[in-house]
């Protein structure tokens, strides 16, 4: 990774240091139904990866732990990883105040071999997770690195065409702002947050990449994996432009030319076994 790269990372861990509290407060995130029970990873993704009862899970860039936790409800022996020192320690709060047992290691993507030994059953990431990466093929590769023979990836993501389009609060159609292949660093000033909408952040600056899916593929398909299911979504698992309906399956529509863009997309990949 690039000095350039470690400054913008630097920058964005910065503004999501900041975000932490901001997010455990928000109703976006809904902390106190999550405390009575509520499960934060999607029906959907859960359906996909499959069952995770008794296997061991790596979530990386986990924020401070929502989808780990629930991985755990379902059965998982559950390892989170952030960046962020209030998020980790957000996440152990978190865990202990619903008692189940998790583990959580600061450290960014790329450094965590440095600081978390061991091999996983699965690896999971998503909902917002890679464009804050700026090198997918070391994210790969440490993906890879951490699972076991036989072990699975998964990912569930917003896709990466609908990052291409202006979704500021009086968006009302579909803008193109930023191009889909050029790998350039997209650099945000706005004061809040996704969750945290109103907020006045005092270090507002962020950086994020677009990475197209050919990109995402690619990567994981050199560092050795064997991609098995990849699929894309004519909806979004968030609110992400103003003018979206939320549909009676929970998920947020176009509400007129439904299909015209893929808003979500998931990818299921494996690590293939020593062949005798």
């Amino acid at each position: 990774m690039t000095e350039t790269a470690r400054r913008l990372m630097a920058v964005n861990r910065r503004m999501w240091d900041e975000s932490v509290p901001l997010h455990l407060a928000s109703r976006s995130y809904d902390v106190p139904s999550f405390v009575r029970g509520r499960l934060s990873v999607l029906p959907l993704e859960v359906e996909e990866l499959g069952p995770v009862r008794g296997r061991s899970l790596l979530h990386l860039q986990c924020h401070f732990g929502m989808d780990t936790l629930s991985w755990g409800r379902l059965g998982a022996k559950v390892t989170g990883v952030d960046f962020s020192a209030p998020a980790i320690a957000a996440a152990d709060e978190l865990a202990n105040q619903v008692g189940i047992p998790a583990r959580f290691v600061r450290s960014n993507v790329y450094d965590l071999p440095a600081h978390l030994p061991g091999k996983f059953d699965v690896v999971y990431t998503g909902k917002g997770a890679i464009c804050w990466l700026p090198d997918l093929t070391r994210w790969a590769r440490t993906i890879a690195g951490y699972l076991k023979p036989g072990g699975r990836f998964y990912l569930f993501e917003d896709h990466p065409v609908a990052e291409l389009y202006a979704n500021g609060p009086r968006a009302k159609r579909f803008v193109l702002e930023v191009p889909y292949f050029g790998g350039a660093p997209l650099k945000d000033e706005s004061p809040g947050t996704y969750a945290a909408p109103k907020a006045r952040l005092r270090n507002a600056t962020s950086y994020a990449w677009i990475h197209p899916i050919s990109e995402t593929l690619g990567a994981l398909i050199r560092a050795g994996l064997r991609i098995d299911l990849v699929h894309e979504f004519p909806f979004s698992y968030w609110k992400r432009f103003p003018f979206l309906r939320r549909g009676r399956d929970g998920y947020w529509h176009i509400p007129r030319n439904a299909g015209a863009l893929p808003l979500s997309w998931s990818l299921r990949a494996g690590k293939p076994r020593p062949q005798p």
